[in-house]
C-alpha cells in the first residue's frame, strides 16, 4: 500500500472523537538498582530510584487517541483514592474527562510492576502486583456508567469498547448501546476489545484479540501454523458476525479477516528488538478506531495501526505514539517491512456453514471490496462508501472537530 495513502490518514483522523468506554487501570512503574541477593530468601534486593503511574487500559487507549490527533471522551468508573486522582491527572489535555464516574468507597484497579536492573543496563520487570481486582459494582454505579456511555457515544464518530475483564462492560450493555445509536440514526463503527469474552459480543464492526487470546477462546493452538491461523480467524469472524476480525500477532505482524474477501497478512514493520509490549493493544485499537472514523478501508486502517503499534512496542512502560512519531515511521519503514508468516499462503476463505467451516466461494476483488461494509453500504450509499468503510458510518455532516 502506497506510503502517500496512510500519511495522508493521519492527517484525516485529527479531531475526530472516539468514546472510549471501559476498563481503566492505573499502571505504577517502581523502578530500581539491583543492589545484591537477600540473605533472607534468593531473591533479589532493589535500591529504590522513582515510582511512576501513567494511564492504563481504556485510559491509555484514550491517550492514543488523543496523542494521534483526535479527541477522546472517555468513559468508566475510577475510584475516589489517590491512585485514581493520578490516574485523572495522567489523561492526556484531549481527553475528555466529563463522562468519568467517580465512586469514593471503590478502590482504582492499579497494576504494579517492579522493573530492575543496574546503572547501565535495561530495566527489566520483575514481578507485578495487582490491587483493586475483583470488586462487585454496585447497581447505582453501573446505571450511572451506562448513562454517561450513551451520552458520550452520541457525540462520538467512533465508539471503542474496552473490557479488562472488570465486568463493568459486558456484551449485553453494548448490545443495547448498539441498538440505541441505530435507533438515534447514529451508525458510527463500534470496536471492542475484550481480554476475557471475545465470542460473546457479536455484530458490531471489529475486534482485535491478539494471538493468545484467540487460542483462549477457541481452545486451540495455533503454534505458527498458517492453516489453523485462517480457520481460528474464520471461525471468529463468524461467531462475533463482526464486519472485520484483527488478530495480532507480535512478531509475526497482523492478519485481517473479512466475510468473502481473502485474508490480508499484514508483516511487522520497523525493528524487531522489542523493549515493552506493555499496552500495544490500546494502541493498536485506538489508532484502527480512529482510521475507521476518518472513513479509511478496514485494511488501510490496520496497516496505520501496525505501523503505530510499531512505535509504541520500542518505547518502555505503558506509552503512546504521537501523529509526528506515526509520519515518521511509515516514512523510514516504507519498502522495509519483513514477510508475515502466511502471507504467501494461496488459502480459500472460510465461512460459516451449518455449525461448521467450509470454503468460501472465490469472489473477484472487485466483488469483495464491494461487501466490506455489509449492510451499512445499503443504508448509507450516498455516503461515499467507496472511498471506504468508515465513510458508510459517517452522519451527514460531521466532518471532524479540529
Amino acid at each position: 500500500m502506497d506510503s502517500a495513502q496512510l500519511l495522508a490518514l493521519i492527517d484525516a483522523v485529527r479531531g475526530r472523537t472516539v468514546a472510549v468506554i471501559g476498563d481503566v487501570i492505573a499502571d505504577e512503574f517502581v523502578y530500581g538498582r539491583v543492589a545484591r541477593v537477600s540473605r533472607e530468601a534468593p531473591v533479589l534486593i532493589l535500591e529504590y530510584d522513582s515510582t511512576e503511574i501513567v494511564a492504563g487500559g481504556g485510559a491509555n487507549a484514550a491517550n492514543n487517541v488523543a496523542a494521534l490527533g483526535g479527541v477522546a471522551s472517555l468513559v468508566s468508573l475510577v475510584g475516589g483514592d489517590e491512585p485514581g486522582t493520578r490516574l485523572i491527572r495522567s489523561l492526556h489535555r484531549r481527553v475528555d474527562r466529563r463522562h468519568l464516574v467517580r465512586a469514593r468507597a471503590r478502590t482504582t484497579t492499579v497494576k504494579t510492576r517492579i522493573l530492575a536492573g543496574g546503572v547501565h543496563s535495561t530495566k527489566q520487570q520483575v514481578v507485578r502486583i495487582d490491587r483493586g481486582v475483583g470488586q462487585t459494582i454496585g447497581p447505582r454505579e453501573r446505571a450511572a456508567v451506562e448513562r454517561a456511555a450513551m451520552a458520550a457515544a452520541v457525540d462520538a464518530d467512533a465508539v471503542l469498547i474496552s473490557d479488562y475483564g472488570s465486568g463493568l462492560i459486558t456484551p449485553a450493555f453494548v448490545s443495547r448501546l448498539r441498538r440505541s445509536l441505530r435507533s438515534e440514526g447514529v451508525p458510527i463503527p463500534i470496536l471492542v476489545d475484550s481480554r476475557y469474552r471475545l465470542l460473546e459480543y457479536r455484530g458490531l464492526t471489529a475486534c482485535t484479540p491478539n494471538e493468545s487470546e484467540v487460542e483462549q477462546a477457541l481452545g486451540i493452538e495455533i503454534d505458527d501454523d498458517p492453516r489453523v491461523l485462517e480457520r481460528a480467524g474464520r471461525d471468529v469472524l463468524a461467531r462475533t458476525q463482526m464486519k472485520a476480525v484483527l488478530i495480532t500477532r507480535g512478531g509475526r505482524g497482523m492478519a485481517l479477516f473479512q466475510p468473502n474477501a481473502p485474508t490480508v497478512h499484514i508483516p511487522i514493520v520497523g525493528s524487531d528488538e522489542i523493549a515493552d509490549v506493555t499496552g500495544a493493544g490500546d494502541t493498536v485499537m485506538a489508532t484502527l478506531a480512529l482510521a475507521l472514523a476518518a472513513g479509511a478501508t478496514f485494511e488501510r486502517a490496520a496497516r496505520l495501526a501496525n505501523h503505530a503499534g510499531g512505535v509504541v512496542v520500542m518505547k518502555r512502560g505503558t506509552a503512546t505514539v504521537s501523529a509526528d512519531e506515526l509520519r515518521a515511521a511509515i516514512t523510514a519503514n516504507e519498502g522495509r517491512a519483513r514477510p508475515s508468516v502466511g502471507a504467501d499462503l494461496k488459502v480459500r476463505p472460510y465461512q460459516a456453514h451449518e455449525g461448521r467451516l467450509k470454503p468460501a466461494p472465490t469472489r473477484t476483488p472487485e466483488a469483495a471490496g464491494s461487501t466490506s461494509a455489509g449492510s451499512a453500504k445499503a443504508r448509507h450509499a450516498k455516503a461515499g462508501h467507496a472511498k471506504g468503510v468508515g465513510a458508510a458510518f459517517r452522519r451527514p455532516g460531521r466532518s471532524g472537530r479540529g
